[in-house]
C-alpha cells in the first residue's frame, strides 16, 4: 500500500462498532436500511477462522452493506496479512485489528486487549497487513490495560503503531481490566476517559482518531466531534437502531428523505424473504429488529410478538407484519 493511498483513505464520522453475536450480516443489512452512510463493522473474526473456516458463511455480505469493514482477531503478522488479502478480495472497504477485546478466550489466543502491552508486535502486524492490501488498515484499542498508566500507554501504543503506517485509530475510552472483570463489566465498570482520546487527537492531529464508548445520543455525538474525527456507536445503535436515522443528514451532508420506522420494516422484508428461501431461520434476522420502535407507542407489543413467534420453524414475514400491526400507525407516523 502506498503512502498516497493511505492518506487518501476515506473517513467516516459515524460508524457502528463490531459486536460479538450481534453485528452479523443480517444486522448490518437491517442497519443499512436506516443509514446509507455510516460505516458498519463485522463481528470480530479470528485469523484461524478466516483461513481455515467456511469463508462463505463467515465473510459473505450483501453489496448493499457498503461501506463495511472486517474486524480481525489475531497476533501473527503473516496470518493477518493473508486475512487482509482475503478481505480485500471479497470487497471489504477496511480491515481492522482488534486490540480491545478483554475476554479470557481472546487473551488465551494472545490477541485482543492484551496486545496493548505489546505495541511493537501490533506494529509488525499492521505493517504486514498494509503491505498486503490497498484498503485501509485500522486498529481498535482501549486506552490502557490493568495497572498500566492510561495516558502513557495510549500515547506510546499509538506512536509505535502509527510509525508502522496506521493512520486511523478507534479508541474505546476505557481501560480494560483483564483480571477480575468480565467482558460485560469491562464495558461499564472502568471509568470513561474521553479527555484522553481528545488529548490523543490534539497530540497527533495528523491521525484520524475515532472515539468509542458510552455514546448514546446526538448531542453527545456532536460534542465529541468537536474534538475528534469520528464517533463509533456500540450498544446504543443496537438497542435503539433508529438513532442512525438522522446521521446521514447531520454528519454526512445528505439531503434526501429519512425513512420512517415503518418504511425501514418494509425495506427489509424482501431481504428477509430471500434469506428464508435460502434456509435462514426468521429468528436469526428478526432478533435484530426488536429495538426499532424503542420508546415508541406499541414498542413492547412489537418486541413481544417478534420474540414469541419468530422462533417457530415455519415462521415467515407474516410474523413481522403482524408485529408491525401492533404499532399505532397514526401515532408512530406523527412521532417520526
Amino acid at each position: 500500500m502506498t503512502d498516497t493511498a493511505a492518506s487518501n483513505a476515506p473517513t467516516w464520522p459515524i460508524s457502528v462498532a463490531p459486536m460479538m453475536d450481534w453485528t452479523d450480516r443480517h444486522c448490518r443489512y437491517f442497519l443499512r436500511q436506516i443509514s446509507r452512510r455510516a460505516l458498519l463493522y463485522t463481528e470480530m473474526i479470528t485469523t484461524g477462522a478466516v483461513i481455515h473456516g467456511d469463508r462463505a458463511r463467515l465473510l459473505a455480505f450483501s453489496p448493499e452493506e457498503h461501506p463495511v469493514a472486517l474486524q480481525l482477531g489475531g497476533a501473527d503478522p503473516v496470518a493477518l496479512a493473508e486475512c487482509a488479502r482475503i478481505a480485500e478480495g471479497m470487497g471489504y472497504d477496511e480491515v481492522n485489528l482488534n486490540v480491545g477485546c478483554p475476554s479470557d478466550r481472546v487473551q488465551s489466543g494472545r490477541f485482543g486487549a492484551c496486545l496493548m502491552a505489546e505495541p511493537a508486535l501490533v506494529a509488525r502486524c499492521v505493517s504486514a497487513m498494509r503491505e498486503a492490501v490497498a484498503i485501509p488498515v485500522t486498529v481498535k484499542s482501549r486506552i490502557a490495560i490493568d495497572a498500566l498508566d492510561e495516558w502513557d500507554t495510549l500515547r506510546g501504543f499509538v506512536e509505535t503503531v502509527a510509525d508502522a503506517g496506521c493512520e486511523r485509530f478507534i479508541v474505546h475510552a476505557r481501560k480494560a481490566l483483564l483480571s477480575g472483570l468480565s467482558p460485560k463489566e469491562n464495558r461499564d465498570v472502568p471509568p470513561l476517559r474521553y479527555d484522553l482520546v481528545y488529548a490523543l487527537k490534539s497530540a497527533r492531529p495528523d491521525l484520524t482518531v475515532i472515539l468509542n464508548g458510552g455514546v448514546d445520543a446526538h448531542p453527545a455525538i456532536a460534542g465529541h466531534l468537536r474534538h475528534v474525527d469520528g464517533v463509533m456507536l456500540g450498544r446504543a445503535a443496537y438497542r435503539n437502531p433508529y438513532i442512525l436515522a438522522d446521521v446521514d443528514r447531520r454528519y454526512f451532508g445528505e439531503t434526501g428523505p429519512v425513512r420512517t420506522r415503518h418504511e425501514v420494516v418494509e425495506a427489509i422484508l424482501p431481504y428477509v424473504e430471500a434469506q428464508l428461501r435460502a434456509g435462514t431461520p426468521l429468528m436469526a434476522m428478526s432478533r435484530h429488529l426488536v429495538g426499532l420502535f424503542q420508546s415508541m407507542p406499541g414498542a413492547r407489543a412489537w418486541r413481544r410478538h417478534l420474540s414469541e413467534n419468530a422462533y417457530h420453524r415455519e415462521s415467515g414475514t407474516a410474523v413481522i407484519r403482524d408485529a408491525l400491526a401492533r404499532i399505532p400507525a397514526p401515532v408512530a407516523a406523527a412521532a417520526e
